[in-house]
């Protein structure tokens, strides 16, 4: 970045100031929560967090330094903002799987066909239809538990909470299940990924890495982690 394109002194001055005051907002947001999930807390919270980033970059801009902490944002990045007390909520999962062994899942589900005769393996017999038997016998965290019994390798998979204001009329949203939910109104939200995994393998080899530093006789490098 060139001389000219730096922030100025007073712009970097100003957004500390503003990282002050968004720290002021939430501590008092937090002091006057009203229950775990209250929307000004959240809405404090990403002020605080844009904030900090926007020194952060000015900072570095002007300065070539950082600061010592990081404010993490929500794994989905969009607060929630539904009510504070819901009366009903939906339950929304998804689950990845690839089909590794055909013939082991088309097996699987000649046998229910074979003891239940409402179970037809339509479809020509093929992947396609054996899926419709087996989630037609067996119920979904069934098949999560013995997927590899039935040819079946985990992907990725997440469950949302979705607060709403009643509960919805009986076949309202069967033309489209998944069409209505709002990401706002999502409570919680829980993924599940090798992604995770490779995440702490690397912050593990991070810390082998310190470690054998530290036995060579170099000084580990200080930091600050947020609380």
């Amino acid at each position: 970045m060139s001389d000219a394109a730096l922030p100025s002194v007073a712009e970097v001055r100003a957004a500390a100031e503003a990282v002050k005051a968004a720290l002021d907002r939430h501590l008092a947001a937090v002091e006057s929560r009203i229950g775990d999930e209250d929307p000004a807390v959240y809405a404090a919270f990403n002020e605080l967090a844009a904030a900090a980033e926007e020194y952060d970059e000015l900072l570095y801009d002007r300065y070539d330094e950082v600061t010592p902490f990081e404010i993490p944002t929500p794994e989905d990045g969009v607060p929630y903002t539904g009510p504070a007390e819901p009366a009903a909520f939906s339950v929304l999962i998804r689950r990845d799987y690839a089909v590794v062994e055909p013939a082991r899942l088309i097996a699987q589900a000649e046998r229910v066909a074979a003891h239940d005769r409402e179970a037809e393996l339509a479809l020509d017999g093929g992947t396609a239809g054996a899926l419709g038997v087996l989630f037609g016998e067996y119920e979904p965290d069934e098949i999560a538990s013995r997927y590899k019994e039935f040819g079946l390798e985990e992907g990725d998979s997440t469950l949302w909470i979705a607060a709403s204001e009643e509960v919805a009329e009986p076949g309202e949203w069967l033309g489209s299940p998944f069409g209505h939910t709002d990401p706002q109104d999502v409570l919680h939200r829980f993924d599940v990924s090798s992604v995770f995994d490779e995440e702490t393998d690397d912050f593990d080899e991070d810390e082998d890495e310190d470690e054998d530093e530290d036995a060579g006789g170099q000084a580990a490098r200080p930091g600050l982690t947020p609380a």
